[in-house]
C-alpha cells in the first residue's frame, strides 16, 4: 500500500487555500471544511495501518489486492471563472488500475490542452488552469485492472466574476489571480524510422525503435510515449522495457514468451494530438524438451485469491504441428523460494483449476505446462505474484476518534460490544460459476464486537430442501467463499449464517437455483475463411464465427504455401477477433488459411481452408488526372490531353472518362460513353463560340477515381493561325546533377505548314524567367539540356516551329530537379569475349513490382527485333543485345525502368566506334579453340571406350563430330556424345571396342566463328593394350555385376609347416553355385570340398615341387554366368614360394646324423618339408658336392640327404648343409672321421652284405596261387618261377612233410628256373597245406598253398584259407661276397632239381588257373 506523499498533501492542500479564496462556500471556519479535512485525514491514517499491515503479511513489495479502490475520493469544488482549479484522487490496486476522466460521461479530450492529467504514484490529478462556464459539468474518475473496475465522481461550479462580490473580500491577504488564457503550441510528430513486424521464437529478444522529428521540437515541450499492446498500456517491468528520448523511443521485450505476441502500438501524445503506429510481433513456440511435445500455455490468470485458494486460467497452445493436448500440470512457487511444485497428481484437460492449500499472507507464483502423447512442454510464463489474503480484511478498518484528535484505527469488529451474536448476511449471490465449483459473494451484517465473527455456508440441492454444511472444518472469515466438488450441469441453492463465539445468526435469504456449468466440448469449427490483399507481404483474414462458441477464448489461424501442405501458425496467442492480418508473408506467393477456435477445453475443428490468394499490395483507384490543356480547335470539336495520375494505386489506368460543362453552369456531362484508353481525345458536338470546362476522371481494376480539376476556360473557335500549335506529354529521362533529357509529342494542330523544328525553354520553378535551351531548332522530338544547377527544381516546355515562326508554348511540365538518384548507373557498351555479340548493359539502382526496362533508339521505342536484336532481362540488369550487328547500328541508345523515380540512362554509338566494335566481334567469333587438352581415352566400365577432350571453353551452341579412321563416329545408342559448357569437356562413348577400331580418332569442333581439332592414334602394341583392358573391364562388369564371382582371386599361402595352398574367395552366390579346381585343364577333385558357405575356398598341394608346378585354375558358375581364376605357379611365383619354403624349414632344421646305407654312409637331415628344388648346399669341408656317382644327394619330404657311395679313407673330414633363402642361410656341420668314421664304415660292409644275399638269396619270382580248388580225379599242377645266384634248390611240404615223388606226385625244375609240381587224379585225401622252399648259400624263403578239394556233383566250396607270412631263409655266415676286382667264375651247370618226394596215392589232375600272387 502506498501512502499519499507530503508533496501531494501540500500541493492539495495549496489549491485548498485557493479555492478558499476565491469561493464563499469555503469557509476556513466552515463545519463542512473541517469535517472534510478530517476525513481526509482519517483515510491517510488508515494508509499507514494499512501499509504496516502489507509490509508484515506480503512478501513483495507491491499491493496483492484484487481489484481497483479509491482511498481518497473526488470532492466538488464551486469557482468563479478565469481560476484555476485541481481534482484529486488516490487510488490503489494491482495490478496497477488504469485510470480515465470523464465529463458529463464523455471521455475527456485532453489533447486540446485545457486539461492537465497527472499521475503521481497512485495520486491522480486533474487540473483546469482557467476555468470557463463552460467547464460547469459532473467529473467523473474510472480506474481499472484485470481484477474489477470503480469510479468516484464531483462536480465543478463555475461562478461568473462579478465586481460586487469582489468587494466581499478586500479583507482577504490577497486575491485569485487572473492568468491570460494559454494558447497550446501544436506540436507536428512525423515518423522517420518507424518498426515493422518482429518474427521471433520464445527465449529471444526483440526491440521496437521509432525516430521521429518535432516541429517544433521544444525542450520543455517534449511529447509522451505510451505504448500499447492489444490496446493494453505497457509500464516498465521485468518483461518490458521502456526507453524515451528526444527524437526516439525504444520498447524491449528482454526474454520473450508467447505472452508477448500481438499488435504493439506507439502513441505519442502531445498538447496538440496523437501520433500512432503499430506492428504485430510474432512469437512462435521454442524448442520443445521433447521432440513432438506441444508448445507452452500462456497468458496465466490468477482470479478470486483468498486466504487458502485461488482459481488459475490459462490459455491453450496451438496444436497445428503437434500432437493433441491430453492435459495440463499446475505449478506454484512461493515467493522468495526457486521451489516449484506440482499442485495436480493428473493432468486436468480444461484450462482453469482451483489451488487450494494455501497459507493465509502468503504470495505465490504460478505456472502451467501441457501434456501430449510425446511429454510434456516447457512451463509458461509465470504469472503476477498474489497474496493468499481475505479480501475484505481492509474493508473492516475503522479510525477511532480520541479527545477530538484522530488516535487509534482498528477493526470494526474489535469495537467492544459484548454478549451478542452477530446478525444475519444479506445480498448472496455467485460471482462466478464453473462446471465443478461456485463462488459466493454476500454482504456482512452490521458489526461491532471484539469476538472474532465467521460464517457457514450451506448447500442444496434445488428443490429438495435438504441443506447440508459446507465448511464445517475450515471457518469463513471473509463475506467470499469458494465452493468446489459440485456435480457438472446441476442446480444448487446456498445460503450463508454468521457466527461469532456467543452464538449463530438466522440463515441468509437462499439464493436462486445455481446452475454449474456443464461440460459443452470444444468449439464448433468457425465458418467461411475470407482472405483479402492488404499489404505487399500480409493478408487480411476474416471468417464467420462458430455457432457452438461454448465459452469462446479466441482463434488460431494457420497457413500455408498452395500446394505444399506445411502448415504454420500464424498466430502463437488466441486471437479475439475474427479479422487477423498474417504478416511477414512473401510477395508473389500464394496462400491458404484455416482457422480453429479455441475455449478452455481445447481446440475445434479447422475450418474449411480459405481460397487461395496471391501476396500483393491491395487495389486502389487511382488518383485524379491533372492539367487537361487544349491542343486543337476547328470550331465545332476540341483536342484534349491530360496528364496521368500521379498514383495508379496498384493497377494500371487503363480507361479515362471526360465530362464537360459550359463556363459558369454547375451540371457536367460526359461527353462519350465508352471510355477512353489514350490521353489524347477529340471532343465532338461543341457549338461555336461556346466557352467550355472539362475534367477527367481515371480508372484502373479496384475502380474509379477521384476528377481532376476542372480545365481552364476554353473558347470553340476555329484556329487559324499559321503558327504550329503547341506540343504536350513532356517527359524527363537521365536526370543527372548539370542536365536532364526532355521528350515530348509533336503537335496536334501544325498551322499553315509542316513543323520543321522544336524549341525547347526552362525556368526555375516558381519564376517567369524562361530561357531557351537550343538556339538552333532540332528535328527530333527530344534534347538534352544541360547547363543546369544541381539540387535546383525546373520546369520545360517546348514551342514547335515551322515557316511561319515560333508557335505557342505547351503546358509547363511537372517540376523536376537536377540530382541524380542515388547509386545511378550509366549505360556500358562492350562486346561479349565469348560470343562476340556486341552489348549494351544497364544496371538499375531502383526496382519494384511491375518495373520493366524499355530500351529505345534515339528515343523512339525498340520494336523490331527481327536482326538478331535482343533485351534479355535479369533482375535488376538489362542488356540489348546485338547479334548481328551492321555499319547502320549507330546512334543513341537509351533504357528507362518503369515503376520507379525516373531511373534512365543512355549511350551514343557513334560511326567509328561501330566500326571497332565490329572488327572485334568478328575476331571473337572466328578463332581457333584453344583446348586444356588433347584428345585421349579412358576405359569404362562394360568396356566402354570414353575418347575426350578439353576446351578452354566453349558456348552452349558448340558442334563436334568424331572420326575414327576418316568414318564419322555414330552418337546414337549404345554409343554416347556430350558436352559440358562449364568445364568445356567434349567426349564421346564407344560402346563396344574391338579390334576392327584399331586406327586413328580424330574430334573436330565448331563453335561459333571458332574451329578446333584434335587426334589420336591407337595402332601396334597401344591398341592391344587398350584393347586387353577393355575386354577386361567388360569381363568384370559382367562377373560382378551379373553373376557369381571371384572377390579374390587365386593367392599361394605357405604354411608355418611348409604347407603349400591355393586361396581364393568368392560371392554373389546361389545355392546351385558350383565350384572346381583345374591343374592345365584337368580337373582336380580336392579330398575337402570348397566352403561356399563361407567364401573362402582352398586346395592344398601336397608334396610341393617342380612337378607339381603349372597353370591352376578356379571356377565359380550357375545359370547367370561363370567367373574365373587362375594363377600360374612356375617362374617368379614357384621362386617365391620356394623361398619362403627354403626360410620355413631352414629354420625348423635340425643337427646333422649319421646312418650307414648298403651301398654307403649318408648324412641326413631332418627339417619340416624337403624338395630338390629348394636352395640346398653340400660342402665336405671346403668343397662344394654335387649329385655324382661318388655323392648321391636327395632326400624325402621331411629329410635332407648326402650319401657317400662306396666311402674310403678320403672321404672323411667336416661336412655341412646350407640351407639359404633370400633373407639369410641356415648351416648344419658333422664330423665324419675318427671312430665316428670307423664305426659307420663297419656297419656300411655289413649292410652291403647282407643286402647282396637278399639278393642273390633263394626267390619266389612268381606264379603260386594261394588257394587251389579243384575237383577229384581232376590233374593238379603248380608251377613257378624261381631265382637265385647260384641256382636255388627246391624241395615240396605237404602240412610239413616232405613230399616223395612218384608217379602221381611229379615234382621237376627245368633249367633252374622253372619248378613244378604235379599230381594227377587227385582225390580227397590230396586236400591240404603244401609248402615250396627254395634256397641256396645267400638263404631262401618257403611259400605257402592250401588244395581244396571236392566230389564231383558237389558244390564249390568257398576257400577261406589262413595263409602262413612268407617265411625267409637267412643265409649261412659268413656271408661270402666275391672279390671286386676277381674274375666272375663261370657259372656252374644247372643241377638237375631233385627228385621230389613221392606223394600220397591219388590220381593226377590238371589244376585250373590259379589266380596269381600280387
Amino acid at each position: 500500500m502506498s501512502m499519499l506523499p507530503k508533496s501531494g498533501r501540500c500541493s492539495h492542500g495549496y489549491y485548498h487555500t485557493q479555492s478558499h479564496y476565491g469561493v464563499k462556500e469555503y469557509s476556513r471556519y466552515s463545519s463542512e471544511v473541517v469535517e472534510d479535512d478530517y476525513k481526509h485525514k482519517a483515510n491517510v491514517r488508515i494508509q499507514g495501518v494499512v501499509r504496516k499491515k502489507m509490509v508484515e503479511k506480503y512478501v513483495r513489495e507491491e499491493s496483492m489486492i484484487r481489484g481497483p479502490k479509491f482511498l481518497v475520493r473526488l470532492r466538488s469544488h464551486t469557482v468563479f471563472e478565469n481560476t484555476p482549479i485541481k481534482l484529486f484522487c488516490t487510488v490503489e490496486g494491482y495490478p496497477m488500475p488504469v485510470v480515465k476522466w470523464y465529463k458529463d460521461g464523455v471521455i475527456l479530450d485532453i489533447s486540446s490542452g485545457k486539461y492537465m492529467v497527472d499521475n503521481n504514484y497512485g495520486i491522480h490529478s486533474l487540473e483546469i488552469t482557467r476555468c470557463g462556464t463552460d467547464d460547469t459539468a459532473q467529473y467523473t474518475v474510472v480506474a481499472t485492472n484485470s481484477h474489477g473496475q470503480v469510479s468516484t465522481q464531483s462536480s465543478i461550479i463555475v461562478k461568473r466574476f462579478r465586481q460586487e462580490e469582489s468587494s466581499l473580500y478586500t479583507w482577504l491577504p490577497y486575491t485569485a489571480p487572473m492568468l491570460p488564457k494559454i494558447q497550446y503550441t501544436k506540436i507536428n510528430i512525423t515518423f522517420l524510422d518507424k518498426f515493422g513486424p518482429v518474427f521471433a521464437t520464445e527465449g529471444e529478444s526483440a526491440s521496437l525503435t521509432a525516430t521521429m522529428t518535432l516541429s517544433p521540437n521544444l525542450a520543455n515541450l517534449q511529447p509522451e510515449a505510451h505504448w500499447y499492446r492489444d490496446d493494453t498500456r505497457l509500464s516498465d517491468s521485468k518483461w518490458v522495457k521502456i526507453d524515451i528520448g528526444r527524437g526516439v523511443t525504444t520498447l524491449t521485450l528482454p526474454h520473450l514468451h508467447k505472452d508477448d505476441e500481438g499488435l504493439y502500438m506507439l502513441r505519442m501524445v502531445t498538447k496538440g494530438g496523437i501520433a500512432e503506429h503499430s506492428a504485430f510481433v510474432s512469437v512462435s513456440d521454442g524448442p520443445p524438451p521433447v521432440p513432438g511435445a506441444p508448445g507452452a500455455p500462456m497468458d496465466i490468470k490468477i482470479h478470486d485469491a483468498n486466504r487458502d485458494y485461488v482459481i488459475v486460467s490459462w490459455k491453450p497452445p496451438n496444436t497445428t504441428t503437434e500432437g493433441p493436448i491430453l492435459g495440463y500440470f499446475v505449478d506454484k512457487c512461493e515467493v522468495g523460494t526457486e521451489n516449484w511444485t506440482q499442485c495436480n497428481d493428473h493432468p486436468i484437460k480444461i484450462c482453469k483449476y482451483p489451488v487450494s492449500g494455501l497459507f493465509e499472507g502468503h504470495s505465490y507464483y504460478f505456472r502451467v505446462r501441457a501434456v501430449n502423447s510425446h511429454g510434456i512442454s516447457k512451463a509458461s510464463r509465470m504469472s503476477d505474484p498474489i497474496a493468499a489474503l481475505d479480501p475484505t480484511e481492509f474493508e473492516r478498518l475503522h479510525a477511532k476518534k480520541l479527545g477530538g484528535k484522530l488516535d487509534v484505527v482498528s477493526y470494526h469488529d474489535e469495537i467492544e460490544a459484548e454478549g451478542k451474536p452477530p446478525g444475519a448476511p444479506s445480498g448472496m449471490y455467485a460471482s462466478e460459476t464453473d462446471r465443478t465449483y461456485v463462488v459466493l459473494s454476500w454482504k456482512a451484517p452490521a458489526y461491532s464486537s471484539k469476538a472474532p465473527m465467521w460464517y457457514y455456508i450451506e448447500k442444496s440441492v434445488a428443490g429438495s430442501g435438504a441443506w447440508q454444511r459446507v465448511n464445517t472444518q475450515v471457518p469463513v472469515r471473509s463475506p467470499r467463499y469458494a465452493v468446489f466438488d459440485l456435480a457438472e450441469g446441476k442446480e444448487y441453492q446456498f445460503r450463508v449464517l454468521s457466527a461469532n463465539m456467543y452464538g449463530t445468526s438466522e440463515p441468509s435469504e437462499p439464493t436462486g437455483p445455481i446452475q454449474t456449468q456443464e461440460l459443452k466440448g470444444v468449439p464448433s469449427a468457425p465458418g467461411q475463411v475470407i482472405s483479402t490483399r492488404e499489404t505487399d507481404t500480409s493478408l487480411l483474414i476474416q471468417w464467420a464465427p462458430p455457432k457452438e462458441p461454448n465459452n469462446l477464448i479466441g482463434y488460431y489461424i494457420d497457413q500455408c504455401v498452395k500446394g505444399s501442405k506445411d502448415w504454420t501458425s500464424a498466430n502463437h496467442k488466441p486471437h479475439k477477433s475474427t479479422k487477423f492480418v498474417v504478416s511477414g508473408l512473401t510477395t508473389g506467393e500464394t496462400y491458404v488459411f484455416r482457422v480453429q477456435a479455441i475455449n478452455e477445453l481445447g481446440l475445434s475443428d479447422e475450418s474449411q481452408e480459405s481460397s487461395p490468394l496471391s501476396v500483393k499490395a491491395a487495389l486502389t483507384p487511382p488518383s485524379a488526372p491533372y492539367d487537361v490543356a487544349l491542343l486543337s480547335c476547328d470550331g465545332h470539336s476540341m483536342v484534349l490531353n491530360w496528364k496521368k495520375p500521379l498514383h495508379s494505386g496498384g493497377s494500371a489506368v487503363k480507361e479515362y472518362y471526360v465530362d464537360k460543362r459550359r463556363s459558369g453552369t454547375t451540371m457536367w456531362r460526359e461527353v462519350h460513353i465508352p471510355p477512353v484508353t489514350e490521353r489524347l481525345y477529340t471532343v465532338e458536338g461543341l457549338t461555336e463560340g461556346a466557352v467550355y470546362q472539362f475534367h477527367v476522371y481515371s480508372a484502373n481494376l479496384a475502380g474509379l477515381g477521384a476528377a481532376s480539376s476542372h480545365s481552364a476556360d476554353f473558347t470553340c473557335d476555329a484556329w487559324t493561325m499559321p503558327e504550329p500549335g503547341p506540343c504536350f506529354d513532356l517527359t524527363f529521362c537521365e536526370v543527372r546533377g548539370s542536365s536532364v533529357v526532355v521528350e515530348w509529342q509533336k503537335s496536334v494542330y501544325c498551322g499553315s505548314g509542316p513543323v520543321t523544328g522544336y524549341h525547347v525553354e526552362f525556368a526555375q520553378q516558381g519564376s517567369a524567367d524562361w530561357t531557351r535551351a537550343n538556339e538552333k531548332a532540332v528535328d527530333h522530338r527530344f534534347l538534352k539540356v544541360e547547363g543546369l544547377v544541381e539540387g535546383v527544381s525546373y520546369v520545360f516546355r517546348v514551342r514547335a516551329v515551322n515557316q511561319a515562326g515560333v508557335g505557342a508554348a505547351s503546358m509547363p511540365s511537372d517540376a523536376v530537379v537536377a540530382r541524380a538518384l542515388p547509386g545511378s548507373q550509366e549505360v556500358s557498351c562492350m562486346v561479349d569475349p565469348k560470343s562476340g555479340d556486341i552489348v549494351l548493359s544497364f544496371e538499375s539502382c531502383q526496382m519494384s513490382e511491375g518495373s520493366k526496362f524499355v530500351w529505345k533508339k534515339d528515343y523512339k521505342e525498340i520494336t523490331d527485333f527481327s536482326k538478331g536484336t535482343v533485351v534479355k532481362t535479369e533482375g535488376n540488369i538489362s542488356k540489348l543485345v546485338f547479334k548481328n550487328a551492321d555499319k547502320e547500328d549507330f546512334g543513341t541508345f537509351s533504357v528507362s525502368v518503369s515503376n520507379t523515380e525516373g531511373v534512365s540512362s543512355s549511350h551514343s554509338i557513334s560511326a567509328e566506334e561501330l566500326k571497332k566494335l565490329l572488327a572485334l566481334s568478328y575476331d571473337i567469333r572466328h578463332p581457333i579453340i584453344p583446348l586444356k587438352s588433347e584428345l585421349a581415352y579412358k576405359i569404362l566400365e562394360r568396356g566402354r571406350m570414353r575418347f575426350w577432350l578439353q576446351a578452354e571453353e566453349i558456348s552452349s551452341n558448340v558442334t563436334y563430330k568424331f572420326f575414327a579412321n576418316n568414318k564419322e563416329l555414330c552418337g546414337a545408342d549404345p554409343n554416347k556424345m556430350s558436352h559440358d559448357v562449364s568445364t568445356g569437356v567434349i567426349e564421346f562413348t564407344l560402346d563396344h571396342f574391338t579390334e576392327e577400331n584399331e586406327g586413328t580418332f580424330t574430334c573436330q569442333i565448331t563453335d561459333g566463328g571458332g574451329k578446333g581439332q584434335s587426334s589420336l592414334v591407337l595402332i601396334g602394341d597401344a591398341f592391344k593394350a587398350a584393347l586387353a583392358e577393355a575386354d577386361y573391364q567388360r569381363r568384370e562388369y559382367i562377373r560382378v555385376k551379373e553373376g557369381p564371382h571371384f572377390s579374390e582371386f587365386l593367392t599361394v599361402k605357405v604354411g608355418d609347416d611348409c604347407s603349400v595352398t591355393l586361396v581364393c574367395k568368392v560371392a554373389n552366390l546361389k545355392k546351385e553355385s558350383e565350384f572346381h579346381w583345374f591343374k592345365e585343364d584337368t580337373e582336380i577333385i580336392p579330398d575337402v570340398k570348397p566352403d561356399l558357405g563361407s567364401g573362402v575356398c582352398k586346395l592344398p598341394i601336397k608334396l610341393f615341387s617342380m612337378k607339381t608346378a603349372g597353370i591352376y585354375k578356379a571356377t565359380i558358375s550357375d545359370e547367370r554366368g561363370k567367373d574365373m581364376s587362375q594363377i600360374d605357379i612356375s617362374g617368379k611365383v614357384f621362386d617365391e614360394v620356394i623361398n619362403k619354403i627354403n626360410q620355413l624349414a631352414g629354420a625348423s632344421a635340425a643337427e646333422l646324423v649319421i646312418k650307414s646305407t648298403a651301398t654307403g654312409i649318408q648324412m641326413q637331415c631332418h627339417l619340416k618339408y624337403y624338395t630338390s628344388e629348394m636352395n640346398i648346399t653340400w660342402m665336405h669341408s671346403e668343397s662344394k658336392l654335387s649329385h655324382s656317382e661318388k655323392s648321391m644327394i636327395g632326400g624325402s619330404p621331411s629329410m635332407a640327404t648326402m650319401e657317400i657311395i662306396e666311402p674310403s679313407e678320403k672321404d672323411k673330414g667336416m661336412y655341412s648343409i646350407i640351407i639359404a633363402n633370400l633373407e639369410n642361410t641356415n648351416k648344419r656341420t658333422i664330423d665324419l672321421s675318427g671312430d665316428v668314421y670307423e664305426k659307420a664304415y663297419a656297419e656300411f660292409q655289413q649292410l652291403k652284405a647282407e643286402a647282396y644275399a637278399e639278393k642273390n638269396r633263394g626267390k619266389v619270382v612268381g606264379g603260386l596261387p594261394d588257394v587251389v580248388t579243384i575237383m577229384e580225379k581232376k590233374t593238379l599242377s603248380l608251377t613257378c618261377t624261381v631265382c637265385g645266384d647260384p641256382k636255388p634248390q627246391v624241395s615240396w611240404l605237404k602240412n610239413g612233410a616232405e613230399v616223395e615223388p612218384d608217379d602221381e606226385h611229379v615234382v621237376s625244375l627245368d633249367q633252374g628256373r622253372f619248378a613244378s609240381f604235379t599230381i594227377k587224379g587227385v582225390s580227397m585225401d590230396d586236400s591240404g597245406r603244401y609248402a615250396m622252399i627254395i634256397q641256396n648259400k645267400y638263404g631262401g624263403e618257403s611259400v605257402d598253398i592250401v588244395v581244396s578239394v571236392y566230389r564231383h556233383g558237389e558244390k564249390m566250396p568257398e576257400a577261406k584259407p589262413t595263409l602262413s607270412p612268407k617265411t625267409i631263409i637267412p643265409p649261412k655266415l659268413p656271408i661270402e661276397m666275391p672279390q671286386p676286382k676277381a674274375a666272375a667264375p663261370s657259372p656252374a651247370p644247372s643241377a638237375p632239381s631233385p627228385a621230389p618226394p613221392k606223394a600220397p596215392g591219388g590220381r593226377g589232375v590238371k589244376s585250373p588257373t590259379p589266380s596269381r600272387r600280387k
